[in-house]
């Protein structure tokens, strides 16, 4: 597969700091207690996601990118399930969960695609 020069022209990298921006926001008015708990969590995987998918266009090999893309994927659903987790606490409102699962849905979309376009 024939790559872009920087990575921050790949859709899949915006949307996935889109995501990282969203968290942030949305998580700033968590509990005081939560500020080194899930808040915490909920921001690293968020990061993470969008860190793999950079970290991966600087590999050398479609292997290496794929990992990198599975590693992301993985902090995608990591995000997911803590999404859920503070919703059901009531630390963030079921529309700010909505979007928030909304933009890692698109972002799951994404690096599903181009894993799907990578050499096996």
């Amino acid at each position: 597969m024939a790559r872009t020069r920087y990575f921050r022209d790949l859709l899949v990298w915006q949307k996935a700091m889109e995501l990282a921006r969203q968290v942030y926001l949305r998580t700033e008015e968590f509990p005081k207690a939560e500020t080194f708990g899930l808040r915490m969590q909920m921001r690293r995987s968020a990061v993470s996601v969008a860190s793999h998918i950079a970290e991966g266009h600087g590999k050398l090999t479609d292997a290496d990118l794929k990992r990198s893309l599975g590693s992301a994927r993985g902090a995608l659903y990591e995000f997911e399930t803590q999404n859920e987790l503070a919703c059901s606490l009531n630390f963030i409102n079921e529309g700010s969960s909505r979007q928030l699962l909304e933009l890692a849905t698109e972002t799951a979309k994404l690096i599903n695609g181009l894993l799907g376009k990578l050499e096996p």
